[in-house]
């Protein structure tokens, strides 16, 4: 017998809830540090599932939109107690950095004008860039590993900063076309990767609204209508169902809709809830909870954050069964590598806004060189050292609060 089939043992619902509802507390880090740290207490210590089973799960995330460490901890749950097992595993991981964030968000609300609150989330802002830019570098040394997928990733930065195209449109046509290119090598050759999107993106008569279809209706609405519960938890809830990759990914979709689209936030608004969710434990999209309580209150927290994690329930319990025949399919595997094409291209379009808002002064009427500083040291930190993002997210808010009293 396969060791990745061997049965798992039997866990109560009470164990497994006890472990996720402490795992979240302290799984600090990001997706990254999350998977580790989970591997060293599912397979190392509980010895719930082998090593080999644990990685399993991991890439068969991957393939499914979705954060990837929260649906790696309901992929754990349903191997160990079904259904049932997914939903208290993922609820118990979700939940305490959700409540966390809740407070903290409701704390930034009501006291967000106080220097002391405004200088801590200042020097956080620059560190936030500097991860989000390691795990763009890692993701390009790791994803475009051949000359097929350098070309699409210059396509979808085209695509994205030329031609105006939604990101989601972007990754999911990338995909689909590196998907057919790596299931038909011999017939497809890697020239198309260019065409389609090019070709797409003027189809319709060019200009923004061409390849902007997914996202335009919604967007409409937005402008014409005050932000209802409904819009908040549809919004996320498409994005959940498209999102491949890390948490961090989902920041490209919120600067460009949730910004630069429907104005529900400012860049400054984002870059302080990206703040606020980086200094919680657990997954990086309870973000969303942030931005909700800022358009909507707590019910709007409970919306956006509802609709962000709902499809990975319902994804991760629809394909736990398929997982070693998708592994093995040549299509789906492309369309990981396509997507992860697109991804890294909206992260660095991203990223430079997100940068140009982070080096500014607290009023953001100058550039601040203690911020350029705090930024190009923590990126080099990440860089060259195995340190842990959260010392550098403290470090980053002792700055700012140092930096606000003086």
């Amino acid at each position: 017998m396969n060791e990745t089939s061997q049965t798992p043992p039997q866990v109560s619902y009470g164990e497994l809830a006890r472990f996720f509802l402490r795992f979240s507390l302290t799984a600090f880090g990001g997706p990254v540090a999350h998977l580790a740290l989970a591997e060293e207490q599912i397979v190392v210590r509980r010895k719930w599932l082998t090593r080999e089973h644990y990685l399993d799960l991991i890439a068969a995330t991957n393939l499914i939109p979705g954060p990837n460490s929260t649906e790696v901890m309901i992929h754990v749950g349903y191997m160990l107690r079904g259904i049932p097992g997914a939903v208290v595993a993922g609820a118990c991981f979700i939940g305490p950095a959700f409540l966390l964030t809740l407070v903290l968000s409701v704390l930034y609300v009501s006291t967000g004008g106080i220097p002391q609150v405004e200088s801590i989330l200042w020097g956080i802002k620059p560190v936030i860039v500097a991860i989000i830019a390691n795990v763009g570098y890692r993701l390009i040394r790791s994803a475009l590993d051949t000359r097929a997928l350098w070309i699409l990733f210059a396509a979808c930065l085209v695509a994205i900063v030329v031609l105006n195209v939604h990101e989601v449109i972007v990754m999911m046509a990338a995909g689909v076309i590196y998907g057919a290119y790596r299931a038909r090598p011999k017939v497809i050759s890697p020239m198309i990767l260019i065409p389609p999107l090019y070709g797409v993106g003027r189809g319709l008569g060019g200009g923004d609204y061409s390849l902007r279809l997914f996202a335009q209706p919604l967007l409409q609405a937005a402008q014409t209508i005050p932000v209802s519960l409904f819009d908040i938890f549809f919004y996320f809830l498409k994005i959940g169902s498209v999102l491949f990759g890390s948490g961090y990914v989902l920041f490209a979709y919120i600067q460009q809709d949730v910004v630069n689209g429907f104005k529900w936030l400012t860049p400054q608004q984002l870059l302080d809830a990206i703040a606020i969710g980086q200094i919680t434990p657990g997954p990086v999209s309870t973000t969303t909870a942030v931005i909700g309580y800022i358009i909507a209150g707590i019910p709007g927290a409970f919306a956006a954050s509802l609709g962000i994690f709902l499809p990975s329930f319902v994804l991760v319990i629809l394909t736990a069964p398929l997982i070693p025949k998708m592994r093995q399919n040549a299509f789906l595997g492309g369309f990981l590598s396509g997507v992860n094409a697109g991804v890294i291209a909206a992260i660095l379009v991203t990223l430079a806004d997100l940068a140009w808002a982070s080096i500014r002064t607290v009023d953001g009427a100058a550039l601040s060189p203690v911020a350029v500083l705090v930024m190009l040291g923590a990126l080099l930190l990440l860089l060259r050292t195995k340190i842990n993002p959260t010392w550098l997210i403290l470090a980053g808010g002792i700055i700012g609060l140092v930096a606000g009293l003086l």
